[in-house]
């Protein structure tokens, strides 16, 4: 028995399933299907039972909580009588919540603020100070936590927000009534789920203002659309570039506008530039494979590479889980005797999932079974689910900002490409992705000789024997820099590593006129991490020309500029294509060729 509470582990085991009961009773009720989606209960319930066993921990932090509540009670006493004194506990440098003067130069205001820093410090020592859980509950429990602290953020709230309580004076309380009306918008485009815009998307058409590099679609199948892009330069090297960009995002988030487009960048070095654009499954894709999207989709493209250039050797680009495709392929084809690729780089790719960083959250053996069950009904992953995980990674700024701004400000989103894009959202094939998540993710098996197999044939990434490159963002949480640093180990040709600012994004698309971030990187990174961040040089601004000189001896002569078309593919429609548009707001169905 715990002598704090009075409560034995069995009588809290069974409170909690009785609240299980009514909440799953009320569900029912309500025609709620998937009431605990992320099996929070469990993972509570393993956290309490672990704190009752070694309660220190609980009473220290406490103690520490209540000294510091009286030290703010004290100082805020201070600050209403005229006397400036050091604050308690401040926010994080990245923080921009607390951006308003009020929350500096107002007592209260300040209480506010601080109060809440401090119950945050409380809730997150709580949180990863229990000993005797295991360590993905353990990073569940961290993660969700930190969830719940964002949640309860006094910027969310519209009496505890300064900002928001002079936007209601300012506009004699317009700003609420607006600020309603956008949430009943946006519960109306959710179909009854609240799904808070992030954009104007009404500010952007595909082809016009977004996606608009100049190319043709010159290969279609069921899988994907390749596009060939126009040249921009007289000559062009012989041996073309294709990029792989995830399923799980659409591919023009290389191609948002002409001076961020890492495509526009890539045809003004003078390489011939191929894209694949993959399809937005539906229902009729639940039984499509892993398998599938190596050899009717990458394999293929470069069938079809080969077909409109006449080449025999190609340079290829994967991004994210694109290149975890882009490896698996290469190892499959190098087994098969198929030497075509000539060069791979891995953008923010992960070979190595031991440590997948707070994304592995989603992806333990308890949510695979609830992925399994939420796609059976439909055959595939909603897209909106992946992007509320990944929305949950940067929740401060990818939910709550917009939740004020929207709803508490009653201000209109801004036109921004990036969140355009990042709100155009894919889904996923049921058969696939439980492979994916199941084999990479749970099991890690690419990373083992023959752990996972292609059509028959053990995928062996130590085959890889060509030069590779390797480009991660050190601000990544979704393939956390360290962990896509161990692929470089996994293959065995040369390796180059580059590592750049910001993020999984931001950090890659970095046009080199931004002249933003830096990047370090070495040739043959060692296996020992802390060697290659001792020896790495440190360079201002963007990777792209870095990258450009370690491939532009690897692409072959010379010759004059192609044109989508000259070859034997020609011309089915203008870039970017039909599957690009897509959308799931849309209910687009598309009628695939086979």
């Amino acid at each position: 028995m715990n002598t704090m509470t009075g409560i034995t582990t069995e009588e809290y085991k069974e409170k909690m399933e009785e609240m299980e009961k009514l909440m799953k009773e009320t569900a029912s009720e309500y025609g709620i299907v998937d009431l605990d989606p992320f099996n929070l209960v469990e993972t509570w319930q393993q956290w309490y039972e672990a704190m009752l066993k070694n309660p220190e921990n609980f009473i220290e932090t406490g103690l520490n909580y209540w000294q510091d509540s009286m030290k703010l009670y004290q100082q805020t006493a201070m600050q209403l009588m005229g006397v400036d004194t050091e604050p308690i506990i401040q926010e994080g440098k990245g923080d921009r919540r607390f951006r308003h003067q009020a929350w500096e130069e107002q007592p209260i205001f300040n209480a506010i603020k601080q109060s809440y820093l401090l119950s945050s410090k409380c809730f997150r020592d709580l949180a990863s100070n229990t000993e005797g859980i295991d360590k993905q509950t353990a990073k569940k429990m961290t993660f969700f936590t930190e969830q719940y602290i964002n949640s309860l953020s006094p910027t969310n709230f519209a009496l505890t927000n300064p900002e928001v309580i002079e936007k209601a004076v300012e506009t004699k309380g317009e700003n609420l009534l607006n600020g309603l009306q956008n949430m009943l918008d946006d519960i109306k485009k959710g179909r009854g789920t609240l799904k808070i815009s992030m954009t104007d998307t009404d500010a952007f058409e595909l082809g016009k203002n977004i996606a608009t590099s100049p190319g043709k679609v010159v290969f279609r199948n069921k899988m994907f659309e390749l596009l060939q892009y126009e040249p921009s330069t007289e000559t062009v090297n012989n041996i073309p570039l294709l990029i792989v960009p995830p399923w799980i995002n659409k591919y023009y988030v290389l191609d948002l506008q002409p001076e961020n487009s890492f495509i526009k960048w890539l045809s003004d070095q003078g390489h011939t530039v191929f894209v694949m654009s993959w399809v937005n499954p539906d229902e009729s894709y639940q039984d499509v494979q892993f398998d599938h999207y190596v050899l009717d989709g990458l394999v293929t493209a470069l069938d079809a590479v080969k077909q409109a250039t006449g080449e025999k050797r190609f340079n290829v680009i994967g991004y994210c889980i694109g290149g975890a495709l882009l490896a698996t392929a290469l190892a499959y084809l190098r087994s098969t005797g198929d030497n075509r690729i000539n060069t791979a780089t891995f953008l923010t790719t992960m070979l190595d999932y031991s440590e997948p960083g707070e994304l592995g959250v989603f992806t333990d053996k308890e949510q695979l079974e609830s992925l399994k069950e939420k796609m059976s009904e439909k055959g595939y992953l909603e897209g909106d689910y992946m992007a509320g995980v990944f929305n949950m990674l940067r929740s401060n700024d990818l939910i709550w900002s917009f939740y004020v701004n929207n709803y508490l400000l009653g201000r209109s989103p801004k036109a921004f490409d990036l969140l355009y894009w990042n709100s155009d959202s894919t889904r996923m094939p049921a058969n696939m992705h439980t492979w994916y998540i199941k084999n990479f993710y749970v099991e890690n098996k690419l990373k083992e000789a023959n752990g996972v197999s292609i059509n028959g044939t053990g995928i062996d990434l130590s085959k890889i024997d060509i030069p590779t490159c390797f480009v991660s963002t050190v601000e990544d949480h979704i393939a956390p820099w360290k962990s896509t640093y161990a692929g470089t180990q996994l293959v065995s040709g040369s390796v180059k590593f580059i590592l750049s600012g910001s993020g999984h994004i931001a950090g890659i698309i970095n046009p080199p006129l931004a002249k933003k971030y830096n990047y370090r990187t070495t040739d043959s990174p060692p296996a020992n991490l802390e060697e290659w961040v001792q020896n790495a040089e440190i360079s201002e601004g963007s990777w792209w020309p870095e990258w450009e000189n370690w491939i532009s001896d690897k692409c072959g002569k010379k010759i004059a500029a192609r044109i989508p078309g000259d070859g034997k593919l020609g011309i089915i429609e203008e870039a970017p294509g039909t599957y690009v548009r897509a959308r799931l707001d849309a209910d687009t169905k598309l009628k695939n060729d086979e």
